[in-house]
């Protein structure tokens, strides 16, 4: 263990000198955050939901406001389209610095003499995945606890702001979050063991966000509504590619592969 923590230390006392990867951890978070608030924040000035009602909604989704009135179940819907946001989070983070945490010490040639120390391919995969998973999942859970402070603070009611801590916001935030960090991990180790520039393993790797902005899209125009059994669904599902992902990846980051292939 004291192997995989100075691993991860020194990942991050590298790959945080890179511009790219401080504004995708301290910034994104921010800019993912502001924008709802200010969002929900305009809508409460301008008095745009104080005369809407049940009509006003999606079918699909006034039956899961219950007992919210008509303004409440507005707000209410608007944060939910912002709730795939807090989950692009666990992706684009820890994508952008895998991305320049392997691929980094391929063109800079520090791979093959961190090999030759007696640490384990384990040991050292856990190390570089630990240290793009921690900042990810601290940044994405505490942006998520801002914006429900700062909801309940400039636009939310009682009513609405305890929806954001149902089953529903903690299983996409805190259960589907984490899978979703692995998944991009493993994604991104992948591509860095065929590529050579950071920018190339980036841009390859965030093609996994893919799926996730179907589903934006999706909720946006009401194709489809995100619920209880939908997120356990995704969360089953990514358990599945989790699975198969992590077990690719360490095929490809086998040692002799490092020393013989990567060109």
């Amino acid at each position: 263990m004291d192997k995989i923590w100075v691993m991860v230390r020194k990942e991050w006392a590298e790959v945080f000198k890179n511009r790219i990867v401080l504004f995708a951890v301290a910034f994104l978070p921010l800019i993912f955050t502001a924008l709802p608030l200010v969002i929900l924040y305009s809508t409460r000035s301008g008095g745009d939901t104080s005369a809407l009602g049940m009509g006003d909604l999606p079918a699909q989704f006034a039956q899961v406001c219950g007992d919210l009135g008509g303004a409440e179940c507005m707000q209410y819907y608007i944060i939910s389209q912002f709730m795939l946001l807090f989950m692009m989070m666990p992706i684009i983070i820890p994508i952008t610095i895998a991305s320049y945490s392997i691929v980094g010490e391929k063109t800079t040639r520090t791979l093959e003499p961190l090999l030759a120390t007696p640490i384990t391919t384990g040991e050292l995969l856990l190390g570089k995945a630990l240290a793009a998973v921690i900042p990810a999942l601290a940044a994405t859970w505490g942006s998520f606890l801002i914006f429900a402070l700062g909801g309940q603070i400039l636009a939310l009611t009682p009513a609405v702001t305890a929806r954001l801590f149902a089953p529903l916001w903690l299983l996409a935030i805190f259960g589907v979050g984490p899978l979703l960090c692995v998944a991009a991990v493993s994604v991104a180790v992948m591509v860095s063991s065929r590529v050579t520039d950071p920018r190339v393993a980036e841009q390859l790797s965030s093609l996994v966000i893919l799926p996730l902005l179907a589903l934006f899209l999706s909720q946006t125009f009401g194709l489809i509504l995100l619920d209880e059994t939908l997120i356990l669904w995704i969360g089953i599902v990514l358990l599945a590619i989790d699975a198969g992902l992590l077990y690719f990846a360490v095929q490809l980051f086998q040692r002799e592969t490092i020393l013989t292939r990567w060109k």
